[in-house]
């Protein structure tokens, strides 16, 4: 804005000179952001939930806020960082950032259920197993692996 003051001298003739004077007001000040800590790292298939931060502006009541998120694949399925970057603009366009990152990660092992096997089977069958069923929160095709171990009988 700009703001022009008058100035009238007057001596006790009724005499009068004027003169003025302008200033002109700026906001070249950008507005103070604060980000706050965020709960990190979180468990899949949690998404991430991110606090806002507050901004404050000198010239402004009302500094808007707005953000753009990243989001980093992790090292395995359903894990991933996000970084959210917060703008905070005031009136003028005057702009202050900051930013918060939220780890998923996964630590929860899947659930693998067994069936119940056919057992005893008369020699010559060969043991045929049921396998099992397994789930996890996080990787919808969970692999299944297994390993044999033969304990000899008591006879041929």
């Amino acid at each position: 804005k700009v703001v022009v003051r008058t100035f009238t001298a007057k001596d006790d003739c009724g005499n009068t000179s004027t003169c003025s004077g302008t200033i002109v007001v700026q906001d070249n000040t950008a507005p103070t952001i604060t980000c706050v800590a965020q709960t990190t790292p979180i468990n899949c298939p949690a998404a991430p939930v991110f606090i806002p931060p507050t901004a404050t502006d000198a010239c402004d009541v009302s500094v808007t806020i707005t953000f753009a998120d990243v989001t980093t694949p992790g090292s395995c399925v359903g894990t991933y960082s996000t970084t959210r970057t917060w703008t905070a603009t005031d009136d003028c366009g005057n702009t202050a950032t900051c930013s918060g990152t939220i780890v998923v990660q996964d630590i929860t092992a899947p659930t693998i259920t067994c069936v119940a096997q056919t057992t005893p089977i008369n020699c010559p069958e060969v043991p045929a197993f049921i396998a099992p069923t397994a789930t996890d929160a996080c990787d919808m095709s969970v692999t299944i692996t297994f390993a044999d171990v033969t304990t000899p009988g008591s006879c041929t």
